[in-house]
């Protein structure tokens, strides 16, 4: 592979398990040793990239909006209907949500929220940042915003309060995909031999979903059950047209809240 001036392209990855299948060939497969890989939360990853200090991440997709990159074709993280890993959990109806409490980890569900809330629910929250603990979270907020692998950690089903999953409310108000993550960077590092890798990385990782849950579900504090279901039904990783649709949708709704921000010099 055609490197830089550097020995290897460094990659900054999202720690999340959302994110494995997309390393898997890096980390066991054919594409291990291409990259220098480490990784970081969300934010972090963006910030990374945006400073210089990683060629390319698995940046969140509030950050296109604010950076001009290249994007690896047809690999990220999104899905179609339920995430599971991207929950409102709230002590009233989500018309009535007032403040919100929300995972410091990423902008790009932040955004997320408030757009469903102010387009689909008409509620228009203060948004305030904090670690992904819930309790805490909810005595200080009406509502809690828990992203990644903390909000695989919880049950819904057994949580006292109204919980909605961000992918299914995204889909059942746009009739598309939600796409959370792509691969991008500065354009130079973004060829087509890099970009190949990448897929081909995913590839070797989607094909092995099962050798990944039981790998990585456990030290996680995940069942290695709810890890395969989550890999397997809720995530999408290779990204088709319907995708590409619903990412310039996503695009176009938080270019209208930046410029709603704007006017009222607020900073998601």
């Amino acid at each position: 592979m055609t490197q830089t001036s550097r020995q290897k392209i460094r990659v900054c990855a999202v720690s999340y398990l959302n994110t494995v299948p997309l390393v898997w060939g890096m980390l066991h497969g054919g594409q291990q040793g291409l990259f220098d890989l480490f990784f970081r939360i969300p934010a972090e990853c963006a910030d990374l990239v945006a400073s210089g200090q990683a060629d390319i991440g698995i940046i969140p997709c509030f950050e296109l909006v604010r950076n001009t990159y290249g994007v690896v074709p047809r690999v990220g993280i999104a899905s179609r209907g339920p995430v599971r890993s991207i929950l409102l959990i709230s002590k009233i109806p989500a018309a009535e949500i007032r403040t919100l409490a929300a995972d410091s980890s990423s902008r790009s569900s932040v955004a997320l929220a408030r757009i469903l809330l102010a387009e689909k629910f008409g509620a228009s929250p203060e948004v305030t940042r904090h670690d992904p603990q819930l309790e805490k979270m909810l005595i200080e907020a009406d509502a809690a915003l828990v992203i990644g692998d903390p909000a695989l950690r919880l049950d819904p089903a057994t949580l006292p309060f109204r919980v909605y999953d961000l992918g299914q409310e995204w889909t059942e108000f746009t009739g598309l995909p939600m796409v959370y993550a792509v691969w991008a960077g500065p354009e130079a590092f973004i060829t087509p031999e890099v970009s190949l890798a990448f897929q081909e990385s995913c590839r070797y990782g989607l094909e092995r979903l099962e050798e990944i849950a039981i790998a990585e579900s456990p030290a996680r504090g995940i069942s290695v059950q709810l890890g395969l279901s989550y890999l397997q039904r809720n995530l999408i990783c290779e990204l088709d047209g319907d995708c590409m649709r619903g990412l310039e949708t996503y695009l176009a709704y938080t270019r209208k809240l930046q410029e709603a921000d704007s006017r009222a010099s607020v900073k998601i």
